[in-house]
């Protein structure tokens, strides 16, 4: 390999090195991005809650000022219908007065009710969102475990076919010598039957004829028994 494949080679890995660091950085970034995210929608949440009860406060402000403008303007009407003009404009001038404060207070409840309705929306859209991405990391972590044991399993894998490799030769070598010795063994033996003379007994057998056998035939055996009896 040249120096410039291996320089390549070497930038190649440490590449993915760096590349790896800051893939898992990335993953602790999100995470504390998410814890971050939840507290500040906690706080929004604490926040809306502040605001509800303060336009909740503000709504009772207004149905209550209502409710005394109907009030005196009824007072307003009797006192006219019995003639007391001067109780009837004393109950007019109450009525202007409660319609001026019911105007602010409209005004307060209705800017209660935007910043109600808007957080709301917000509050709605950004819990969607964590929760859309707190999805995309568990999924990422859980795809990230599964290819890692995958891996994990694929290099025993792996290893455990050069193992059983290795073992099977082995085992052929193991089965070559023994041949080999099982080949040097025969050898000995008829080196050793050949110095006993072993080996000419055998080639004698083969040929019908039995070594060193002293016995005759049952005609010549005959013979030699009537050649006694006459000599006796």
């Amino acid at each position: 390999m040249s120096l410039k494949k291996l320089w390549t080679a070497l930038r190649g890995a440490a590449n993915e090195g760096v590349e790896a660091v800051a893939d898992t950085q990335a993953i602790r970034i999100l995470d504390q991005e998410m814890r971050e995210a939840k507290k500040e929608l906690q706080a929004c949440d604490e926040s809306l809650t502040r605001i509800m009860a303060k336009r909740k406060l503000a709504q009772g402000k207004v149905d209550s000022l209502n409710a005394d403008i109907e009030t005196y303007t009824n007072h307003a009407i009797a006192a006219s219908e019995k003639g007391d003009d001067a109780l009837a404009l004393e109950c007019a001038d109450k009525v202007g007065e409660l319609e001026a404060t019911l105007e602010t207070e409209q005004s307060i409840l209705e800017s209660f009710q935007s910043s109600e309705k808007t957080l709301k929306s917000n509050i709605s859209k950004a819990k969607t969102n964590v929760r859309r991405m707190e999805q995309q990391i568990e999924q990422v972590k859980a795809t990230e475990s599964v290819q890692k044991a995958q891996v994990a399993v694929s290099t025993r894998h792996m290893g455990a076919n050069s193992k059983v490799k290795t073992a099977l030769s082995s085992l052929d070598r193991i089965k070559e010598k023994q041949q080999q010795r099982s080949a040097e063994l025969e050898v000995a033996e008829e080196l050793a039957n050949e110095e006993n003379g072993s080996d000419l007994d055998a080639k004698l057998k083969a040929a019908g004829i039995k070594p060193g056998s002293s016995q005759k035939s049952g005609s010549d055996k005959l013979a030699q028994i009537l050649a006694a009896k006459k000599a006796k």
